[in-house]
């Protein structure tokens, strides 16, 4: 199979009436809603329908794909994080902040999107090393959050000890991103003290401070 003919085995047959759209938001909730309970095992079309309360026409319409409509679902459950990474894009909350104020609250702001969507993102996170398309938008989506985040912390490479700063941000991003995966996808115990989020959070912050200053 092409990849052409891949894209179009999952794409998706928007809805155009607002009975239909309405139809379609209900079945996308409805899946996020199964993947946080039960993880991808659980998630059918037959749950899915049930769920939302529509007869399986209301999908096939749509897509004839299971594959195609959990992807769409995944789209969704993804649009929700994307809303709350915003954060990152709004100067207000960032102007005015020292340098290690400013690492810190950015650090905790990308961990408080881990924590309030932890339900969705660890059926993903388990699932991506096993499901290729998971695996590809899952990179990408961490692509577009270490730009935002990159930008974010830059406001303080003036005190950024390394000589190259913007490498060093990214370095950092990473360290901070494989963390929050590893906690939300196994535990908090996994491969670390088990601690509360808030002594979680404030341990992660300090590594980053700690690397890009070189500060005690």
């Amino acid at each position: 199979m092409t990849s052409t003919d891949r894209n179009s085995e999952l794409a998706i047959r928007p809805p155009r009436q607002e009975r239909t759209r309405q139809a379609w938001t209900r079945i996308l909730e409805a899946g996020v809603a199964i993947i946080e309970e039960g993880g991808y095992e659980a998630f059918t079309i037959a749950a899915v329908c049930e769920r939302a309360k529509v007869a399986p026409r209301a999908i096939y319409d749509r897509t004839t794909s299971k594959e195609a409509l959990f992807l769409a679902v995944y789209e969704h459950g993804l649009s929700r994080i994307r809303a709350d990474e915003e954060v990152f894009d709004r100067e207000d909350r960032w102007t005015g902040l020292d340098a290690r104020t400013l690492v810190v609250e950015a650090v905790s702001e990308f961990a408080g999107i881990f924590e309030r969507h932890a339900a969705f993102l660890k059926p993903i996170v388990l699932l991506s090393g096993a499901h290729p398309e998971v695996y590809r938008r899952g990179g990408a989506y961490g692509a577009r959050m270490a730009d935002r985040f990159t930008t974010v912390v830059l406001g303080a490479a003036h005190e950024i000890t390394h000589p190259d700063p913007e490498t060093a941000v990214r370095l950092c991003f990473s360290t901070v991103f494989a963390s929050l995966v590893l906690r939300v996808g196994y535990g908090s115990g996994f491969a670390a003290p088990a601690v509360d989020t808030d002594a979680f959070v404030r341990h992660l912050a300090q590594t980053a401070v700690r690397y890009l200053f070189g500060c005690d």
